[in-house]
């Protein structure tokens, strides 16, 4: 049997994916051994949203040749289905696998030696599979990452994943239902659901999202549930009011804009415009004033004038959000918007992500001071034993520390927030 290490770079469904492997090679005997560790093989799952993320998932490559240089290197996911070629250019990798062959890398390798010949795995995505995973998201496994959703429709003219991933699938309503269930007998507590165009799921047999938290509701669950992010158009109003009125369901929305102009928006091909995404936040504070709110933005997208920016700026300045991910706009080949005139330059796309960085800090700050003297649930999950601190997130996803010496890591308690400090609020516990 073999040592093998992992390596992830991206999003929530990458990590859920590489655990789902990780175990499938633990069930045939491997020892996971930790990346950085001398192992046999190695097997890194990569990402290729931006040009960044390329250049990562090289880097890690090459380290992994400098730490294991007898190991068997495979590389697999996303920036494998795009550019395999530029992952072949590297001297070292034995194989590469796409979005549908990582899940079969056992039935395809039958052993992780060192190759004279680099093998190819990779394959068109017009008839892939949806393949399930699950993950725990942290250390002491009070949460977890639950992959309910894969692959994207929508054709955003700056976007590389439905290429990378194909076209939206999901999990069967009955695999769904039955992998509840298994998870309120483990010691998690807060499940994650995740998905590449969560808000699009639907079932072979039909169910749709609203089905998904109606199942939720329905079911008798100790858990707790956050989505992991979801698209503005998706948000519909029976799903508002059911996260209104719900005791499962976490207050916390992370919502994708991507340009406060509309013009911009327009040659994104985003799915709404900017009247819709205000009137949300502002549907979405009424129901429920103690909701976080999360926004991914793009910076310095061709054609972005200092005017479009500005209204990009005022717009979430003067909105109820709670934080921002700010991102800077990377050409990449074979979206529509790479063919685009009027490039930004580089130092002025960084000097917006900057701004916009420096108003979510604000944004944040708020948030955590509006929070003050309210009880929220929270899971203790990190301790720090010369202090006596636990940390742990709340419902409403505030960062919240404080003292308890007796306090069980996989069992929420009831804290009252009581300041503000950093990038934490600190409470004491009620319960």
């Amino acid at each position: 049997m073999l040592k093998i290490s992992f390596y992830n770079i991206g999003c929530k469904v990458n990590f859920a994916e590489m655990s789902e492997l990780q175990e499938q090679f633990e069930k045939l005997g491997h020892t996971i051994t930790p990346f950085g560790e001398v192992s046999d093989a190695v097997l890194i799952n990569t990402c290729t949203v931006t040009r960044e993320a390329d250049a990562d998932c090289r880097k890690i490559i090459r380290r992994a040749q400098r730490i294991s240089p007898e190991a068997f290197i495979g590389v697999m996911g996303c920036y494998a289905q795009l550019r395999s070629d530029e992952i072949s250019a590297i001297e070292g990798v034995d194989a590469i696998f796409g979005n549908e062959e990582k899940f079969h890398i056992p039935e395809l390798i039958g052993n992780f030696q060192k190759r004279n010949q680099l093998g190819l795995y990779v394959g068109k995505l017009e008839h892939i599979e949806f393949h399930g995973a699950c993950s725990s998201d942290n250390a002491n496994h009070t949460r977890v990452v639950l992959k309910i959703q894969d692959g994207c429709d929508y054709v955003c003219t700056y976007c590389t994943i439905p290429a990378a991933r194909g076209g939206s699938r999901s999990m069967k309503f009955d695999d769904l239902r039955n992998k509840l269930l298994e998870l309120n007998n483990t010691a998690f507590y807060e499940i994650i659901l995740s998905g590449v165009n969560l808000g699009e799921y639907k079932a072979p047999t039909g169910e749709n999202f609203t089905d998904v938290i109606k199942l939720i509701e329905s079911l008798d669950l100790k858990l707790r549930f956050r989505i992991s992010s979801i698209e503005p158009n998706l948000v519909k109003p029976e799903i508002l009011d059911m996260v209104t009125h719900s005791k499962k369901m976490c207050p916390h929305f992370h919502i994708p804009l991507q340009s406060g102009s509309p013009d911009i928006l327009r040659l994104m091909k985003r799915r709404y415009n900017v009247d819709t995404f205000i009137n949300l936040v502002h549907n979405i504070k009424e129901k429920i004033p103690d909701c976080c709110i999360g926004v991914d933005v793009i910076t310095g997208f061709p054609g972005e004038t200092d005017a479009h920016f500005q209204e990009t700026y005022n717009l979430l300045d003067s909105l109820p959000v709670s934080y921002l991910h700010a991102f800077t706009y990377s050409k990449r080949d074979g979206t529509a918007a790479s063919e685009y005139p009027n490039e930004v330059p580089h130092p002025i796309k960084k000097e917006r992500t900057h701004q916009l960085r420096l108003l979510s800090e604000i944004k944040k700050k708020e948030f955590y001071l509006s929070q003050i003297g309210n009880t929220k649930t929270v899971i203790p999950e990190e301790y720090d034993e010369s202090t006596g601190m636990w940390q742990g997130w709340t419902e409403n996803y505030v960062r919240v520390a404080f003292k308890g010496n007796n306090l069980n890591g996989n069992i929420p308690c009831q804290i009252k927030i009581v300041s503000v400090e950093n990038n934490t609020t600190n409470g004491i516990v009620i319960l």
